[in-house]
């Protein structure tokens, strides 16, 4: 397996989420070609199944398509679904278990902010 991989998650969704990625950072725009699944199995030395499914999972939310003996295509609009789809996953993965643990700390709204800021350069 490639470092580029972990196992934290399975390895199709994170091939997912790379592809993911180029398109929200816009590597990748509206009807680019995309790596085919041979490419990707090369690089990150996987099996053409993984990679298949990983792929598969983005076909069939409307992110990528395919045109028959050409390729996978990045869909319009495919980067406002993805920001839309990770902005409603990054309440229920990230802030709710956040805003856990700080009510568990006795931490304050004002408290958190300062550890946003101090973290994200802004303050010192």
């Amino acid at each position: 397996m490639s470092k580029l991989l972990n196992e934290k998650k399975p390895i199709f969704v994170q091939i997912r989420d790379w592809l993911a990625d180029q398109i929200i950072d816009e590597t990748l725009v509206e009807h680019d070609k995309v790596p085919s699944t041979n490419e990707i199995v090369t690089y990150f030395k996987v099996n053409h199944i993984t990679v298949s499914k990983g792929v598969t999972e983005l076909v069939e939310e409307g992110v990528l398509y395919k045109k028959r003996g050409v390729g996978m295509f990045v869909e319009e609009g495919a980067r406002k679904k993805l920001l839309a789809s990770r902005r409603e996953g990054f309440v229920e993965e990230y802030l709710k278990p956040m805003l856990e643990e700080a009510k568990k700390l006795d931490l304050t709204e004002s408290d958190i902010q300062k550890m946003i800021d101090v973290n994200r350069g802004d303050k010192e």
